[in-house]
């Protein structure tokens, strides 16, 4: 196993890291912005506002891209466990 694979696993691991993480941050920072726009324009400071929105949208994400986040690990993970064999020579 050279520091090429170790790279290259690496690399691979924080892109489908990044893959299955960006459209929840992405829609908790749309809801957050959205949310703080509100609350500047309307002068509410309640800190606990944002939470419910932030929740709903996490679980809508979820919803329709829960399959394709988890069909995204179980491929990499599989890719990793299957090429163990070949690491070790």
């Amino acid at each position: 196993m050279g520091p090429e694979s170790v790279m290259t696993i690496g690399r691979d691991a924080m892109q489908v890291t990044l893959m299955v993480a960006a459209p929840i941050l992405l829609v908790i920072l749309v809801i957050g912005l959205a949310v703080s726009i509100f609350q500047a324009a309307t002068q509410i400071n309640e800190a606990t506002l944002s939470f419910i929105p932030k929740l709903i949208g996490v679980f809508v994400v979820l919803m329709f891209a829960g399959q394709w986040m988890l069909t995204t690990m179980v491929d990499y993970m599989h890719l990793v466990f299957t090429s163990i064999p070949a690491m070790a020579n």
